[in-house]
């Protein structure tokens, strides 16, 4: 299932949210599986951000939806990005050629990439 990246910036609204009921983050992260996405990590940031959140989503509509549904609610400003694994980038981008067509397809990890999935 496709991976994305949300970047997460509280609004003033926000802060005083997480400040009241911190236990607030895993609502949301429920209510998002409810949209049919499914949290697999989230991190507390320092810097420019303040929450990045990996989500597992079956295509661009639902996470758009999301996105969309979490931003309209005035608390967070979001940045949605996707993400492939460098595993599977790796074969596409050597899995092709431009002379035989001949395309490797394969979404199993290989071994030294299965540690550092998620």
């Amino acid at each position: 299932m496709p991976i994305y990246i949300l970047f997460s910036t509280l609004t003033d609204e926000g802060r005083k949210t997480i400040k009241n009921n911190p236990e607030r983050i895993k609502e949301v992260d429920k209510e998002i599986e409810q949209m049919g996405a499914k949290v697999l990590a989230q991190f507390a940031l320092l810097g420019m951000y303040d929450f990045i959140t990996i989500v597992e989503s079956p295509d661009n509509e639902t996470i758009a939806r999301v996105s969309i549904e979490l931003g309209s609610r005035g608390t967070v400003q979001l940045m949605t990005l996707a993400a492939t694994p460098v595993f599977e980038f790796i074969e596409k981008m050597e899995g092709t050629s431009l002379f035989t067509g001949d395309i490797k397809k394969s979404t199993v990890p290989p071994p030294e990439y299965e540690e550092k999935m998620i």
